[in-house]
């Protein structure tokens, strides 16, 4: 977890760096689990999105996850990680994300509250 609160957001050429930083290691560590074969990792200034994943297999994350907390980061790059594996929200989809974060119904709702 970061230290600013959600609502706080800091502006994005300041810490779009550490932004991309924060999403590798986190890309990094989730995707230890699944294995999943990705071309590239980009933050942007993100206003209706936390995260996408392109049909050629690019993982796109909102800067702004950086000051979320880790429980909620950890959600939004476990969810795009699974896009990797399913382009869709089936049921496949979501099973594969719970496999890690069995929770995701909670911490999708809770996610919900924060305003970008």
């Amino acid at each position: 977890m970061q230290d600013a609160p959600a609502r706080s957001w800091g502006s994005y050429p300041a810490y779009k760096g550490r932004a991309l930083k924060h999403v590798r290691d986190l890309v990094q560590e989730w995707n230890a689990l699944y294995g999943f074969e990705y071309h590239q990792i980009r933050v942007k200034d993100m206003h209706t999105q936390w995260g996408s994943c392109s049909s050629d297999r690019r993982l796109n994350f909102n800067y702004r996850l950086y000051f979320l907390p880790k429980h909620l980061a950890d959600y939004i790059v476990v969810h795009e990680l699974c896009h990797l594996a399913e382009m869709n929200h089936s049921h496949k989809f979501w099973r594969l994300v719970a496999q890690q974060i069995p929770d995701y119904k909670k911490r999708r709702q809770e996610l919900k509250r924060i305003l970008l």
